[in-house]
């Protein structure tokens, strides 16, 4: 994943729920949804980065801030469907594993630490999701390529 980051100008800047000249992307996979979701028609709405879910890290075990990369509400057959996303590569949506005979590094710690973290947001995600009737999902470069 090329690393870059920017203010995003969306074309459709009704469509953006919060103030519209203040959207940052933090990865050019963040930048393609932005656009993709800017100029899909059935996208009536959608955010970035503008609610908050509460979560408990299973590191420290305190509760933190975890602000979801997008929100977006889509009008489909007169079906409406709100989806928070998050948007990670596919190697941090899987837990990590120890090849046979490796030993346990500092790489395989950060990656253990990621999943876990990650892990508990998208747990408080779903249930977050779950009691506004929305739905949650990850999304990977698989899905934005």
């Amino acid at each position: 994943m090329a690393y870059y980051q920017g203010k995003f100008s969306p074309r459709n800047p009704q469509k953006y729920r919060g103030d519209p000249t203040q959207i940052q992307f933090r990865s050019g996979w963040e930048l393609r949804l932005m656009d993709y979701l800017d100029r899909h028609p059935e996208v009536i709405q959608w955010a970035s980065e503008e609610v908050i879910v509460p979560y408990r890290s299973p590191i420290d075990g305190r509760v933190h801030r975890y602000f979801p990369d997008i929100i977006y509400t889509s009008l489909r057959n007169g079906i409406r469907e709100t989806v928070m996303v998050e948007i990670k590569p596919h190697a941090q949506t899987i837990p990590p594993i120890l090849a046979e005979g490796k030993k346990i590094d500092r790489s395989y710690k950060k990656k253990v630490i990621t999943y876990g973290i990650n892990s508990a947001k998208w747990k408080a995600a779903k249930a977050y999701c779950a009691d506004r009737g929305w739905k949650f999902r990850t999304m990977t470069e698989r899905d934005l390529f």
